[in-house]
This record gives structure tokens, C-alpha cells and sequence, in this order.
């Protein structure tokens, strides 16, 4: 394993070859890494923890093996020029700010496997402006990730299951909502500030 900040703040660290027998990379284990601009996480990994690679400003190219399970809380925030990303078939979950403030990021491969969405996953990245401009309610797998730019009475569709934490937060256009029987789950903080 690859321990809690092994790495953080390595500012001048360009590239890192992880060995095949790495099973799990800690928690901040590469933040602040502003220099590192490639990774490939090994096929033996299964486990990446809080903010492993966040504030990691010149990532550009990143392939997550196909065993892990889950994508940690803040894992890739603030990676200002990853572009796209493939998350494998294995992720079953993508945890809170795992993507947020990615700011040139315009491609997410979404597998049908991810039943679990935390809130501002994809939160100021270009991905989402553009698929709020598609539609208002941004829903992947029947999770509705956001909201924001809903107006006016809403009735959430039919489809939605779940509604990820802080979906309409501080949307000040919106004066009713209805929520269907379909919805199982509704997160934390979703009309705060509304």
C-alpha cells in the first residue's frame, strides 16, 4: 500500500510508476503533487482514498484499473487540466467532490454499475454546464446529481430513485417541488438555501 501523504506536497515530482503489488493508495497520498501530469493506478488496486490525487494542478492523464470499487471523497478535485475520465465497470460508488472544480473536464464514461452518486461530485466542471443546458434535472443511473438550474414548480421525473446531497442548493429560482413515490432516497441538504 501506498500510505496517508506519502507524497503530499511533492511540488516538483513529475511522474510516478507504481508497482503492480499496490493493493490500496492512502488517503492525500498524492495531494499537492502541482507537477505530476500522468498516472496510471496498477490493475491490483482496489482502494484510493480521500483527495489521493486532489489539487493535483497539472494531471492531465489518469486510468483507474478496473477493481476498485469506489472513488473517495475529493478524490481528483481541483485537477485543473484533466479533460476526461473512464470510470471502470467495477465502481459501484463516486463519493462527495470527487470531481469537483475539475474545470476542464468535458468527458465522463459513466458505467450502468455506479448505483451511488455523492453531492457535487461534478460540480463546476464543464461536463455538467453542458448537460444542464441539455436538461435542468441532470440524472445518471436514476440519481438526480443536480438541479440548479431548475425554475419556477418542478415535479422531479418519474425515473428518479435517488436524489444526491445538495441538488438545488441555493437555487433561488425555484417556488414548489413535487417529489414522486419512485424516489428511495433523498440526500442531505438538497433545497437548503432555496
Amino acid at each position: 500500500s501506498i500510505g496517508d501523504y506519502a507524497f503530499g506536497y511533492c511540488g516538483s515530482l513529475t511522474e510516478v510508476v507504481i508497482s503492480d503489488s499496490v493493493t490500496s493508495i492512502g488517503d492525500y497520498a498524492f495531494r499537492y503533487c502541482d507537477s505530476l501530469t500522468n498516472i496510471v493506478i496498477p490493475e491490483g488496486v482496489t482502494f484510493i482514498g480521500v483527495s489521493a490525487f486532489g489539487n493535483c494542478e497539472s494531471l492531465v492523464n489518469v486510468t483507474i484499473p478496473d477493481n476498485v470499487v469506489s472513488i473517495g471523497v475529493a478524490t481528483f478535485e481541483n485537477c485543473f487540466r484533466l479533460t476526461s475520465v473512464v470510470i471502470p465497470d467495477s465502481v459501484i460508488s463516486i463519493e462527495y467532490s470527487a470531481f469537483y472544480y475539475c474545470n476542464k473536464l468535458t468527458s465522463i464514461t459513466i458505467p450502468d454499475s455506479v448505483t451511488a452518486i455523492g453531492g457535487a461530485v461534478f460540480a463546476k466542471t464543464p461536463w455538467l454546464e453542458t448537460k444542464k443546458k441539455e436538461n435542468p434535472f441532470v440524472i445518471v443511473n436514476n440519481i438526480l446529481i443536480d438541479g440548479t438550474a431548475c425554475k419556477g414548480d418542478i415535479t422531479i421525473p418519474d425515473n428518479v430513485v435517488c436524489i444526491a446531497d445538495y441538488s438545488f442548493q441555493a437555487n433561488l429560482e425555484l417556488t414548489s417541488a413535487t417529489i414522486p413515490d419512485s424516489i428511495t432516497n433523498i440526500g442531505n441538504s438538497i433545497f437548503s438555501y432555496c
